[in-house]
């Protein structure tokens, strides 16, 4: 038997990811806008300055904490419901979340809205595991896991940009909004409510355009898709400059898979056709898999994983609150009262949301290049695991570092030291995450799990950045009190070592590949076994030898346009069967003849049926079988 070619090289769904890139491109943006303006949101609410930061880590750490309590919940459902459902879903609570946030009076109010907003938040876990069910070669995973956090990097770049220049926009912006009584009472609503037609746009955009990955749901009716497929179309009919004249050709009936291969000859025989395709899609249909176990999800490499990155999320989302904070703060001018170096010592920067803004907008820009550029040739050439663990290295430094800015006392030295500390970070947070996220999908023991064990990596880790923040916080306001503002930062670099301990107990597993999830796929195309017209001489499985009495007419396939015209004239049919009576036979010859399509058994002689020229020609008029006919 003929056995198949080999599939070609491996290729990323660019559409898809791009579609996904969409969905997810809001959440960022939404996210980070909120840090230029955070400190000065917090003081509007009556806090004391001192204590901004206390009330920031709060604030961040609710956040976290309800994702913790849902992310398995939202993981779980998209296992059950669809990839798709949970995404949409969790992006429309998301946006109203957002709007209401921008719209805060006080400060219970900003807290409930941010919990709320935290328990909505369920699409990180969803989205990679989407990505993996996409992408499972290991070759293309350095590529396909750094797109979501390339969309983030220009997330970052947006969100911190806009955040910062619409914040405020009555007082800002006096031209443009200075009368509008609606953002005098919401100073901080606009940037939300930009962010809010990005919500819109990805949801629209996934509704139409993105296809369930979810094994047990991808074939499926998907109505969205179905809008959007005839939305591309009444677009390509309205915006297309003139019909374009189209050269003939023979059609197939590959063009239409709903026609059937064999015209039918009768409504039995129409009714017996429909009814094999039913048993034959029951019969091939994949039964629904059971709810993994507990035990599958959390082996040794898996936890090792969830640890790892626990740490990481802490300390990284910890710093990244901190931040604006820290250049937020007023300066301090060094003197023998508050000043005994190298510990004691306090101050900021004392700039505004709109120059911080700028410099997190630079700081994405150069993300970007990092994520796409440097990142995955990176990745390939030197390992997953090694870049993750010099990434491990880094982070202390980082966090060691960062206070000793405050001594600067020149603003753009000082300015311009700290954005050369924040874009070594940006290589570390840039490659650790998606590193950890590679190794962590690829420690699954299958593709049946990744929704669960992606729900708890968010779970996890989410616990990891509700503490980091409030910790962060709580030490900031003690080290300003005391006069120690190393305190936060040098604690953030002990988690950091403590966090780097783990990764140097991780194995890189060899991940899943496309072979093992197209098993099932290959039996069933192994049904129709193809056919190599080249090798000649050869009866293949299937394939029939049938002997011709001299009286028995043969074979053949109808020339031209077959049997589109069945209803014609006279003139033609009387041709027709002048040229079929002229191919008798005198004598017995042997003739090689496949099976029509999706019949296994023999036809003609022996097999319990005759096959006359009506049965052997499509509904678009072409033979069917391997071989035609001479």
């Amino acid at each position: 038997m003929v056995k198949r070619k080999s599939r070609g090289p491996p290729k990323l769904p660019s559409k898809q990811l791009a579609i996904l890139a969409v969905c997810r491109f809001a959440e960022p943006v939404a996210l980070t806008s909120v840090f230029p303006y955070l400190p000065e949101m917090i003081e509007s609410f009556g806090v004391n300055k001192k204590d901004v930061a206390k009330w920031a880590g709060i604030t961040s750490a609710v956040f976290s904490l309800s994702q913790c309590m849902t992310a398995i919940v939202w993981g779980r459902a998209s296992d059950r419901f669809g990839r798709k459902p949970a995404i949409l879903v969790a992006l429309t609570c998301t946006m109203i979340c957002s709007i209401a946030w921008g719209m805060s009076t006080s400060l219970p109010m900003a807290i409930t809205i941010r919990a709320l907003s935290g328990g909505c938040n369920g699409n990180v876990g969803i989205i990679r595991t989407m990505v993996a069910e996409m992408v499972p070669e290991k070759e293309l995973q350095p590529r396909a896991f750094s797109i979501m956090p390339l969309v983030w990097s220009l997330g970052s770049i947006f969100g911190p940009s806009f955040g910062g220049f619409f914040a405020k926009p009555a007082e800002n912006l006096p031209g443009l909004f200075g009368n509008n009584k609606f953002l005098i009472k919401f100073p901080f609503a606009l940037p939300n409510i930009v962010a809010s037609v990005l919500f819109l746009t990805g949801i629209t955009t996934g509704f139409l355009f993105l296809k369930e990955t979810l094994e047990t749901r991808k074939h499926k009716t998907d109505y969205g898709l179905e809008m959007g497929k005839k939305l591309v179309a009444a677009t390509r009919f309205f915006f297309r400059p003139g019909p374009k004249p189209q050269p003939f050709r023979r059609f197939s009936s590959s063009h239409d898979p709903s026609a059937s291969l064999l015209r039918p000859t009768s409504s039995a025989g129409s009714e017996t056709s429909h009814t094999q395709d039913e048993t034959f899609t029951q019969k091939h249909q994949k039964p629904a898999l059971p709810r993994p176990a507990l035990s599958e999800v959390f082996t040794r490499q898996s936890v090792i994983n969830l640890m790892a990155y626990t740490f990481l999320a802490l300390h990284s989302v910890a710093y990244d609150q901190l931040l604006p904070i820290f250049m937020h703060h007023p300066r301090q001018v060094p003197d023998e009262t508050n000043t005994h170096l190298p510990f004691k010592f306090s101050g900021g920067f004392g700039i505004k949301s709109s120059r911080i803004g700028t410099m997190f907008t630079l700081y994405g820009v150069i993300g970007c290049f990092i994520q796409f550029l440097v990142f995955p040739p990176t990745a390939r050439k030197f390992g997953v695991l090694n870049c993750f663990k010099c990434c491990a290295v880094a982070f202390p430094i980082v966090c060691f570092a960062t206070p000793y800015t405050a001594l600067i006392q020149r603003p753009l030295v000082q300015q311009a030291a700290m954005f050369g500390i924040m874009i070594v970070k940006c290589f570390a947070v840039i490659f650790a995450f998606p590193c950890s996220i590679i190794l962590l999908t690829n420690s699954a023991v299958s593709l049946r799990i990744l929704g669960t064990l992606n729900g708890v990596a968010v779970s996890i880790s989410a616990i990891g950045r509700a503490i980091g923040p409030a910790m962060g916080g709580a030490a900031f306001t003690w080290g300003l009190e005391k006069g120690y503002v190393i305190t936060p930062w040098w604690l953030l670099g002990t988690i950091s070592i403590i966090g780097a301990i783990p990764i140097w107990h991780l194995v890189e597993m060899e991940g899943f590949n496309k072979s093992s999830s197209d098993e099932s796929d290959d039996e069933e195309e192994s049904l129709l076994d193809p056919i190599d017209e080249d090798r000649d001489g050869e009866i293949l499985e299937g394939d029939e030898v049938l002997a011709f009495d001299d009286d028995e007419e043969a074979l053949d396939t109808v020339d031209g346009d077959g049997l589109r015209k069945v209803h014609g004239g006279k003139h033609e049919e009387d041709e027709q069967t002048e040229g079929m009576h002229h191919r008798r036979l005198s004598h017995e010859i042997a003739r090689r003849m496949t099976s029509p399509i999706g019949l296994r058994e023999p036809v003609g002689p022996g097999g319990g049926r005759r096959l006359s020229n009506g049965l052997a020609a499509s509904n678009m008029g072409q033979g069917t079988g391997g071989t035609s006919f001479s």
